[in-house]
């Protein structure tokens, strides 16, 4: 991909940026397999992607809390802390990884060439089946629809997220959290969500029709997480379609 040819790369172009962080709590393996698949789709030759590059910035962090993962750890960081409720007030100390986030997070916000649109933070859920969400209230009606937006087209696209067990709330044991914070941060053109995953199962069809999760299951519903800027950003009509094969004469 040359640089010329990429939207969001030429000199004075505003860059949309998209920031996904991942495994903050580190017994939520799903959340690396479906960030997993957000990456190789990203990075991949598919024409989506190519187009997804071209306009898009993506910033990923895939594992906030990589020593409570060395350690096996179900929730909290080396030194005991559950990083997910400490984005308030970071300490470069005690919370180095989250600090570093949050100050890219800030600097990029503060940078008037940069628009950060959307921010994902991606778990896993031990008693909820198929993926879901968490958003924010707003006071804003407008800005609260604008919210469901993105969600309900993820739904359309991918069979195991549930539209219906996604929720908005405002939660006060949730305040710490990179979603609550960072929706309080941000302006009203940015969005905040947490996208979780069952470490179980998702439903199709009917109540007793519960199809097992599976590494591919998760990243799969990474690449469909992917594929949903291309509709929210309508981008639809810049996929480069494979030539239909000439039909054979008699």
């Amino acid at each position: 991909l040359s640089p010329s040819a990429a939207v969001n790369l030429r000199p004075g172009a505003e860059q949309k940026v998209v920031f996904i962080t991942a495994r903050v709590h580190p017994g939520e393996t799903p959340s690396s397999f479906v960030c997993q698949g957000i990456i190789d789709f990203l990075v991949s030759q598919h024409p989506i992607a190519k187009v997804l590059r071209d306009h898009l910035v993506f910033k990923i962090a895939p594992m906030l809390n990589p020593d409570g993962v060395y350690l096996g750890n179900y929730r909290c960081s080396l030194m005991g802390f559950d990083l997910n409720r400490h984005w308030a007030n970071p300490s470069p100390w005690a919370h180095p990884t989250l600090h570093g986030v949050k100050q890219l997070i800030i600097e990029m916000y503060n940078n008037p060439k940069i628009n950060l649109e959307f921010y994902i933070d991606i778990h896993a859920h031990s008693t909820m089946m198929n993926g879901f969400m968490y958003g924010n209230i707003f006071e804003d009606e407008e800005r609260f629809q604008r919210q469901a937006v993105f969600p309900k087209l993820l739904c359309q696209n991918a069979e195991d997220f549930s539209y219906s067990s996604t929720s908005f709330n405002r939660d006060a044991v949730k305040a710490g959290t990179g979603r609550r914070f960072l929706g309080g941060l941000l302006n009203d053109t940015s969005y905040c969500y947490t996208l979780e995953v069952s470490f179980y199962s998702y439903i199709l069809g009917g109540p007793n029709s519960a199809v097992p999760y599976t590494e591919e299951a998760y990243m799969k519903l990474g690449r469909n997480v992917a594929r949903t800027f291309l509709d929210y950003y309508r981008l639809n009509s810049l996929v480069e379609r494979p030539l239909a094969p000439t039909p054979k004469t008699r």
